[in-house]
């Protein structure tokens, strides 16, 4: 059957989300339509050369339509038989030949579903697209990657990893969408990692109260809110930002966590501080995140920059968001309780037989948040009892 217009259009992707889906053209042998589990679809040639069958990307459809790409895989073909192989290194890619491009695609059908989202977002403007943004992806190799990953390791080699495994994991993705040759190796794979120290960094009694004193001077109240949730609740930073007012049990005095890094929700229990806290806070009409932010019925997605002032007012400048999380831990250690107990507050997903006491231990866990809550008002000089933390 000789590949249409309408015949593309009704295409779907058959296959199990690994195996390549691609639909033949009747006219021209080897040339096709492929069909990617996005939903996306590229045209494609099938060609040999040095003894090897090659996949050459053609374009995307749409920007490309089936006249065209047919005429350019009969071009390929001709140099083809003229001892030229089409994918020499100038060959253009498809939609998304540049860095630029591959991070917003990337951003819009990957990284909108992370909870890592703001991270991901964070490290391709400060680190890759100040670096490659107009660069062809053929043209960032091993040497480049590599050496974007020791420069920031230098001075943070946790940052240089993590950014190491973003640029990996967009490159598996533009292969998948057909951005990037598929056969083509990727780059970013077996660069050695930089050693991570374990961090051993919280908040000690005497640094409470002047923490205390620079978050209340935040003129934001939902970032004053966020901060003294984190060191109350000890909930990760991303699923404490997206929590809804529907996702607090009053009676219970829990606060489900709809998305967790640890892949299924998660309740967190309420200490009478962190009642407090949300209680104070003014919730905003249309908008159901407790922590609503600039746009429209959205919800607060990164609060570095407020927290760089008030760490700096605080005198704490090597302190990280996620030194508050470690805090409530070493608290909860520090009065006795045991790993398990401190691995459920904190949903690590590697509680072992912990995981088996379920909410049997739901008393135990509020009991310990709630002494732990009124520790650390005590050492930040606040009383929670008068409802007005933040």
């Amino acid at each position: 059957m000789e590949l249409t217009k309408k015949a593309i259009d009704g295409f779907t992707y058959q296959g199990d989300g690994k195996s390549r889906d691609v639909r033949w053209d009747g006219a021209l042998p080897g040339f096709g339509v492929r069909i990617y589990p996005s939903g996306q679809r590229s045209f494609v040639l099938s060609f040999r050369a040095a003894g090897r069958k090659r996949l050459l990307v053609l374009g995307r459809c749409g920007p490309l339509n089936v006249d065209l790409a047919r005429n350019r895989a009969r071009r390929h073909l001709s140099a083809l038989l003229d001892g030229k192989d089409p994918q020499g290194p100038r060959q253009a890619e498809a939609l998304g030949s540049t860095m630029a491009e591959l991070c917003r695609v990337y951003m819009e059908r990957h990284g909108s579903r992370k909870l890592s989202r703001g991270d991901d977002q964070r490290r391709i403007d400060h680190y890759i697209l100040p670096k490659w943004r107009n660069l062809k992806l053929q043209a960032i190799g091993r040497a480049e990657i590599a050496a974007l990953h020791h420069k920031i390791g230098k001075r943070a080699p946790y940052e240089a990893n993590r950014v190491l495994a973003l640029v990996r994991k967009m490159i598996n993705c533009a292969r998948q969408w057909g951005l990037l040759e598929e056969g083509r190796p990727n780059p970013a794979t077996g660069i050695a990692l930089h050693p991570e120290k374990p961090r051993e960094r919280w908040l000690t009694t005497e640094e409470l109260p002047c923490l205390a004193k620079a978050v209340d001077e935040e003129t934001n109240t939902y970032v004053r809110g966020a901060l003294w949730l984190y060191l109350l609740t000890g909930a990760r930073q991303n699923e404490l930002l997206a929590a809804r007012w529907d996702g607090i049990d009053w009676q219970r005095k829990e606060l489900r966590l709809g998305e967790t890094k640890a892949g299924s929700p998660h309740c967190v229990p309420l200490s009478g501080p962190a009642v407090a806290v949300l209680k104070s806070l003014p919730r905003q009409d249309g908008n159901p995140y407790i922590l609503p932010g600039a746009k429209a019925g959205q919800h607060l997605v990164n609060i570095a920059k407020p927290w760089g002032k008030i760490r700096r007012r605080a005198g704490i400048e090597d302190v990280r968001l996620h030194d508050l999380r470690r805090t409530v831990g070493r608290s909860l250690a520090q009065a006795g309780s045991d790993l398990h107990l401190i691995g459920q507050v904190l949903n690590h997903s590697n509680l072992g037989t912990g995981a088996i006491y379920g909410r049997s231990r739901e008393d135990v866990l509020h009991r310990a948040l709630e002494d732990h809550g009124q520790r650390i008002m005590a050492a930040a000089g606040k009383h929670a009892a008068a409802g007005n933390i933040v």
